[in-house]
């Protein structure tokens, strides 16, 4: 469907399971390739740069060894609630904090993706509002326990069991809080 992109061979440099598999459903064929990155921002940022800058200097890790051919596709999902900023959670400890805090209340899911050619990089930001019902301590332990979501930002899946019960309405894009906004990142890409 993206006829503009054939030229080129797509690296998505992401381990995450769903963003592999939105872009297998968009029906792209692409690598996977990761490098370690530190993922560590500068203090002063607004909450929508952090995302971005995030993906961007995952993309930069690949400057110096990207092919003319190649177009990598880098993502960072951050969830936001009052002003605190929820990365993957520690350990238990921190899922269950981290839970507590979005639980009963409204908070934003934002990703940030970069897009990086030899010659060209495109970067933006997707927002969803997130509302979660009161969720129990008993809730809460169960999730944790049974899926472990220690990979996620937030310390949350909204495609699992804790979006099932808990999610009572979104703002925005679903497949955003899903880790990609997959729509932006379309139109973005059918224009590259």
């Amino acid at each position: 469907m993206l006829n503009n992109l054939k030229d080129y061979q797509l690296i998505l440099a992401s381990q995450s399971p769903r963003r592999h598999q939105m872009l297998k459903e968009l029906g792209l064929i692409f690598e996977i390739r990761t490098k370690e990155v530190e993922e560590v921002y500068p203090g002063g940022l607004d909450t929508e740069q952090i995302p971005v800058y995030l993906s961007e200097l995952k993309a930069k890790a690949f400057e110096e060894d990207i092919k003319s051919n190649e177009l990598v596709i880098t993502a960072d999902t951050i969830v936001c609630v009052d002003d605190w900023i929820l990365g993957k959670p520690k350990d238990r400890e921190d899922a269950v904090k981290m839970l507590n805090a979005l639980s009963n209340r409204s908070h934003q899911v934002i990703s940030g993706v970069c897009l990086m050619s030899k010659e060209k990089k495109v970067s933006f930001s997707t927002t969803t509002n997130v509302h979660f019902k009161a969720l129990s301590d008993e809730e809460i332990d169960y999730y944790i326990d049974n899926y472990k979501p220690f990979d996620k930002a937030g310390a949350y899946g909204i495609q699992e069991w804790i979006g099932f019960i808990g999610i009572d309405g979104i703002e925005g894009s679903y497949f955003n809080v899903v880790g990609l906004p997959i729509q932006r990142m379309y139109q973005e890409l059918s224009k590259f």
